[in-house]
């Protein structure tokens, strides 16, 4: 098939988080499955520096604007076989020192920004000579391109125009913005509605997007069930419920080339599930280096995290006032909210011999936390699929983890599957039921053969990419009837 995926960040290109991974591997993998892909995101200044041999693809494009036009140019690279790159530019709004902020504050235009790459991604899918079959769409960003194509599609307009696939990555986050934008989109007022991008008075990016997409997925299959409810729905339940059925939810994968415990640049010692030696060789390297004693009778808890309400990041510190009387060693890597960064340096001042932190972000340090760790703690408020529990799994390390979202869908608790249990689970969000998931796996620890089981068990499961790239084809099929 013929896939556009447009994405307001694509690595290795650009990245502020995870939506920047998901989109690189999975054009990867589809184009190692067959089908032709093109990415498309903006040309920031960051790339235009990091690959100054892109092309010029030898054409402007030209969008409606209100009562104007608004063009830009179209450059591209093709790093591998079915794989092209497209990168949108327009300077005033992409060659600047951030991607969505500068100095922590967001662009002001960032709506604007983001409806002009929207629909230069249309233009893009009209005019390419190879025709995409399907444009898959990410997040808020690109959302207002599914209207967009909705409208002309309704006008016959004289192209073979594709189908629209959304996914949301994280429901929270919806570009909601002055309704004033809405006269850029150069759409007929039936779009302005409550069935349409209005929002509360106000223009709402994303849900312009939930009710135009032909088809919407989320990245897990339970987080596709939770958006849907009050909950979890950020006041878009009652379109989601509505468009229940056009809603699927697929587990990320991991890209195992990267994530690998047995050719690693940033370990010492490798290892697998054949021999887990080098794991404990790697924990006392992770010891050294965060300066804990170097202990092989003591579990050691990792967790690499956003300082944030959504982690639970308040219920990890809470545990931890408990469960640091027993006998046990914790290592955080992560940074955000100043208090909570003060709260986690307070923590390895009381405790120097059991807590060590490190504020900031080391991706080499990373994956030595996931290596030398026993038990890695995720115990978020919500998680649309999370990853880190995925690379624990492939670590040996075993996740503690909240049964909400992808961590509910990755993980196996011993009660879920005797056979097949490779972490722990807690339901009720609070630090005393985190607590009660830590001393579980303190009992664990303390029985070898049961936790190499749990080791082994998580290290053979699946969450390549290749095995989501599937998956996604599946849907894409579909929507071609």
């Amino acid at each position: 098939m013929r896939i556009l995926l447009a994405s307001s960040e694509i690595h290795p290109y650009s990245k502020t988080g995870g939506l920047a991974d998901m989109v690189g591997a999975l054009g990867k993998a589809l184009a190692r499955q067959g089908h032709q892909v093109g990415l498309v995101t903006p040309l920031y200044r960051g790339v235009r520096e990091k690959y100054p041999g892109i092309q010029w693809l030898d054409w402007w494009l030209e969008v409606p604007w209100g009562d104007g036009r608004q063009g830009g140019q179209v450059f591209y690279r093709q790093p591998e076989k079915n794989l092209t790159v497209y990168f949108i530019d327009r300077p005033d709004f992409f060659d600047r020192g951030g991607i969505y902020t500068e100095h922590g504050l967001g662009y002001a235009d960032n709506p604007e920004r983001y409806l002009f790459f929207s629909k230069a991604v249309v233009h893009l899918a009209n005019y390419l000579p190879w025709k995409p079959q399907v444009v898959h769409l990410h997040d808020w960003q690109t959302a207002m391109a599914a209207p967009v194509i909705h409208h002309q599609r309704s006008q016959a307009l004289p192209f073979n125009l594709p189908r629209t696939l959304l996914t949301i990555h994280n429901l929270a986050y919806q570009g909601v913005c002055d309704a004033r934008i809405f006269s850029l989109a150069n759409l007929p007022p039936a779009y302005w509605a409550p069935e349409g991008c209005e929002f509360f008075g106000a223009m709402n990016f994303l849900k312009g997007g939930l009710e135009f997409a032909d088809a919407l997925t989320t990245v897990s299959p339970r987080y596709a069930r939770e958006i849907t409810t009050e909950a979890f729905g950020c006041q878009l339940d009652g379109v989601l419920r509505r468009r229940a059925a056009h809603l699927t939810g697929i587990l990320n994968g991991v890209d195992y080339e990267e994530w690998n415990t047995e050719h690693n640049p940033h370990l010492r010692h490798p290892y697998s599930w054949r021999n887990l030696a080098g794991k404990a060789a790697n924990k006392r390297e992770l010891q050294r280096e965060m300066g804990l004693p170097e202990r092989a009778e003591v579990p050691l808890y990792g967790n690499i995290s956003r300082l944030v309400d959504q982690k639970g990041t308040d219920l990890l510190l809470g545990a931890l006032e408990e469960m640091l009387a027993s006998d046990i060693q914790f290592v955080f890597l992560g940074s955000g909210e100043p208090v909570l960064e003060a709260a986690c340096r307070r923590l390895a001042t009381r405790f120097p011999a059991q807590v060590a932190v490190r504020i900031g972000f080391d991706q080499p340090l990373s994956h030595r936390i996931e290596a030398g760790c026993d038990f890695y703690l995720m115990p978020s408020r919500f998680e649309p699929c999370g990853l880190n529990q995925m690379y624990s799994l492939r670590y040996g390390t075993v996740p503690i983890v909240r049964r909400t979202g992808g961590l509910d869908d990755s993980v196996v608790d011993y009660l879920d599957d005797p056979r097949r249990a490779n972490g722990i689970k807690f339901q009720e969000y609070s630090s005393r039921a985190l607590a009660r998931a830590m001393r579980k796996s303190l009992a664990l620890y303390h029985e070898p053969a049961l936790l190499r089981r749990y080791r082994v068990n998580g290290m053979k499961a699946d969450f390549s990419w290749e095995r989501t790239a599937r998956q996604y084809g599946e849907i894409y099929q579909k929507l071609m009837g």
